[in-house]
């Protein structure tokens, strides 16, 4: 039987809502995204460390790129999954995207303060200063109090559906500083160059510096998948056990 598009994708969606058909896959992708990883993060700091050469104009320092470009990369990545699964938790009540969104904040929380506590450190020798309050420092430190929100409001509210709802809603509001950040440069006068790698006329960077880049941020996309699974398998345990303790205590009550 044939059947509409829309709800094909419904129930392809809805295929993987089984916690237990998640950590089958999980179990089975965590080892090799974790090897990959580690691979990938052992090339990428070697060409970035040892084989890429120095900037003409910021020499050594350029290094603090292959750190700093991947790690601000993945922060935006991050909160836009984290949208993404509440968007979905919201509409589709997908049982696993409100994990999928609370597992993911953390790590984007970190990965943001990477950026910002990298940004300074190359900012200072280039700048002459650790912090600007231009718009693309200004919304990123937004982005990193987004996270600590998102993360404050879970830990808040005692019920997980009235806690998975709240959450849900400031992710969704507070996706609109994406665009902000990823246009800041274009749309003001700031003190960070535009875009150098996705352009109409091709990247604006050396092969020699590129190659190591795209590698690095190979790298951490790979590790944030594998924390990403971790994270959530140890939601859906901690589910459960919560579930259980709840069953085991109602009838104790009722006694």
């Amino acid at each position: 039987m044939n059947r509409p598009p829309h709800q094909i994708s419904r129930m392809s969606l809805h295929r993987f809502a089984n916690p237990t058909r998640f950590l089958r896959i999980a179990d089975a992708v965590s080892p090799w995204a974790t090897g990959l990883a580690v691979l990938l993060l052992a090339v990428g700091l070697y060409l970035g460390l040892a084989v890429a050469p120095p900037d003409y104009q910021q020499g050594q320092t350029v290094r603090i790129m292959f750190v700093h470009v991947p790690a601000a990369w993945m922060a935006m990545a991050c909160y836009s999954l984290m949208a993404l699964a509440s968007a979905i938790a919201l509409i589709w009540k997908h049982p696993l995207a409100d994990l999928s969104a609370k597992a993911a904040a953390p790590l984007g929380a970190g990965f943001t303060a990477i950026a910002l506590v990298s940004g300074a450190l190359w900012g200072q020798p280039m700048w002459g200063t650790w912090w600007v309050w231009d718009a693309r420092l200004t919304s990123f430190l937004v982005l990193f109090f987004l996270y600590l929100g998102y993360i404050a409001l879970w830990q808040a509210i005692d019920d997980p559906t009235r806690a998975a709802r709240a959450a849900a809603i400031l992710a969704l509001v507070g996706f609109v500083n994406i665009p902000i950040i990823k246009f800041s440069v274009d749309w003001w006068n700031t003190l960070h160059q535009p875009a150098s790698i996705v352009r109409m006329n091709g990247p604006a960077i050396d092969v020699s510096i590129l190659v190591p880049l795209l590698v690095m941020m190979a790298a951490f996309n790979v590790y944030f998948v594998a924390l990403l699974l971790w994270r959530i398998k140890a939601e859906i345990i901690a589910r459960r056990v919560r579930t259980l303790a709840l069953a085991r205590v109602e009838p104790e009550a009722g006694a």
